[in-house]
């Protein structure tokens, strides 16, 4: 049964909810910048400094006095306001759908499996605190909405480039090139964050880009593209150097895709422990299914919609519960949404949100929980239905509360099997289980042990970990230092590439571990490198899916294009998939 784009029952219910926020909106509005006129970022104080001394202080003292009395005057009628807008939460659906008609509907399947049993899958996830202006500054970042729209555009045109990786054969190579090395031209720079932006032409967010012309001459070479568009069937014939990764980039050998030699890998794409990773100024290209935190505001989670939409053609956003919740005490009133945000080009069959009913403190004031989602890809070569399973979170966030996220990891573990159980259906064939999210734990902190050890790594393989407390050695920490987020280290997406791919440099701007308490942190241990904490996961099962289907990661990506407009570190995982086609 396909979703319904309202997340009320009727439109005399979606009517009546939207003059009740109509009423409420003008008195937040002004508290927001009530707030928001007295806490600077430290991008913005700098600024100031190049102003005359006494503006600042008269624009704090005059807005503060401006907007406490537009507040004053607002507040019966959002009080007004809260009474409709509160009771008619109880009827309304966890979250709000968003589709795109198709120009044709093949472009909303995946027909690898159909014609060659082979495709290639691409998540990604990010945390934008994108919370309310006012209290974005307090972890250092400003201007919510322009923010917004950036981010949006940046993710864009990340995506939507052709998938190239030249492979030089020539002994006297210097190493392998990735778009993110100088074949394409980076996004611009966003005006909040990059104090020396460098002006350069955006990338095209046209999808069908195998009509664009890349011209490389380079001796003993192969180029391998990918163009964004992923409706091209693949081809009989011998593989040419310009095939759509969506569909058969593992058909280029039979790991699913093509590696190159070790010891030409001192650029790009990078093979270690056996996973193939990088740190890339853009996004992955032709990204399947994005998974966004921390988009608490409804009007930055609109902008987000409107860019990314003409991408990805089903969008959940407004995820999660408002007001009163069982069992209705007081901390159980949640002012904010989940944050979560999935953009998905294949169709979203079935979703299901489940809220944490343990959270304490400031996060107790979020709906923060689980979404879990089935998508249809398309069909095998039996014509049977191939399905997908994406499950994103966002966890407890204080330190030193490990036994509220352990007890919310078992809430996940349990809700992702309830789900899986009650919508798979015997004649379908699933090709993947992804889990993702903002974990809010790392793999190396001491304080952290209690995760690590959780028996949802026993289910879910995370491709950056060696062992509990153990990552492997090319993993990247994926929490900024949030003082530090507009330095020139790491205030434009090639500055902060450069800056990840530093040891001493990384060392200053990635959050270090946390120790236990009332214990010394040793880190990191002899002859390891320093990796810093990383809590954003792209987790895979392989024990839930199909019998007849194998993964093998095809590339790991930390994302440094969201420079100065988050505090985090976007990461990416690609999969290849292979379904046997043999007779079951």
């Amino acid at each position: 049964m396909a979703l319904q784009a309202s997340p009320f029952p009727n439109g005399f219910v979606a009517g009546l909810h939207a003059v009740g926020w109509a009423f409420i909106l003008p008195c937040f509005w002004f508290l927001d910048r009530l707030i928001a006129v007295c806490k600077s970022t430290t991008l913005e104080q700098t600024q100031q400094k190049e102003q005359e001394c006494y503006l600042h202080p008269l624009k704090v003292f005059f807005g503060f006095i401006l907007f406490f009395i537009l507040f004053l005057a607002t507040a019966p009628l959002a009080f007004l306001g809260f009474l409709i807008w509160a009771p008619l939460q109880a009827c309304r659906r966890p979250f709000c759908y968003h589709r795109e008609i198709p120009s044709t509907p093949e472009r909303e399947t995946h027909r690898g499996f159909e014609l060659v049993g082979k495709a290639s899958f691409g998540f990604a996830t990010a945390n934008l605190c994108l919370l309310p202006d006012s209290l974005a500054r307090f972890n250092n970042l400003g201007h919510t909405q322009h923010r917004a729209a950036a981010i949006g555009q940046h993710i864009v045109q990340g995506i939507c480039r052709p998938h190239i990786r030249i492979f030089v054969d020539s002994p006297s190579s210097c190493g392998t090139l990735s778009p993110s090395n100088s074949i394409l031209p980076s996004a611009n720079s966003s005006t909040y964050g990059a104090t020396d932006r460098h002006t350069q032409p955006p990338v095209g967010n046209n999808s069908d880009s195998s009509e664009g012309h890349i011209s490389l001459v380079k001796s003993n070479s192969s180029v391998v593209c990918a163009p964004c568009d992923d409706t091209e069937e693949p081809s009989t014939e011998p593989p040419s150097p310009f095939f759509n990764s969506n569909h058969n980039s593992n058909q280029q050998g039979e790991k699913g895709h093509r590696s190159a030699p070790r010891a030409l890998l001192s650029q790009g794409l990078r093979h270690q422990d056996n996973v193939p990773w990088e740190v890339s100024t853009l996004f992955p290209a032709n990204v399947d299914i994005l998974c966004l935190e921390e988009v608490f505001d409804k009007r930055a989670a609109q902008k987000l919609t409107n860019a990314l939409k003409p991408v990805f053609g089903h969008i959940l956003y407004d995820v999660g519960v408002y007001a009163c919740q069982p069992p209705c005490g007081c901390s159980s009133f949640k002012f904010f949404n989940s944050g979560l945000f999935v953009a998905s080009r294949f169709p979203v069959l079935e979703a299901q949100y489940h809220w944490f009913p343990n959270s304490l403190g400031e996060d107790a004031l979020a709906a923060k929980g689980l979404l879990s989602t089935k998508v249809l890809i398309g069909k095998n070569q039996k014509q049977k239905k191939v399905v997908g399973y994406f499950n994103c979170t966002h966890l407890h966030a204080p330190e030193g509360e490990g036994e509220v996220r352990c007890e919310q990891l078992n809430m996940v573990t349990k809700w992702i099997g309830d789900f899986q159980a009650a919508n798979r259906q015997p004649d379908e064939e699933v090709a993947f289980d992804v889990l993702c999210g903002d974990f809010n734990f790392d793999n190396c902190s001491p304080d952290d042990t209690l995760e690590q050890n959780h028996c949802l790594f026993e289910e879910y393989r995370d491709p950056c970990r060696a062992g509990p407390g153990k990552e492997k050695p090319w993993v990247i920490g994926t929490l900024l230092e949030q003082p530090t987020l507009y330095k020139d280290d790491v205030n434009t997406p090639e500055s902060l590439q450069r800056t990840l791919e530093t040891e001493e440099l990384r060392k200053l701007y990635i959050s270090p571990p946390v120790p236990a308490q009332g214990s010394l942190l040793v880190y990191p241990e002899a002859d390891q490198p320093w990796i810093g904490r990383r809590i954003d996961y792209i987790l895979y099962r392989e024990s839930s899916i199909s019998k007849h289907c194998k993964t093998d990661i095809e590339e790991v990506t930390f994302v440094t294009q969201l420079a100065g407009l988050t505090d985090h570190i976007p990461v990416g995982l690609r999969l290849n998939v292979i379904m046997d086609s043999a007779d079951e």
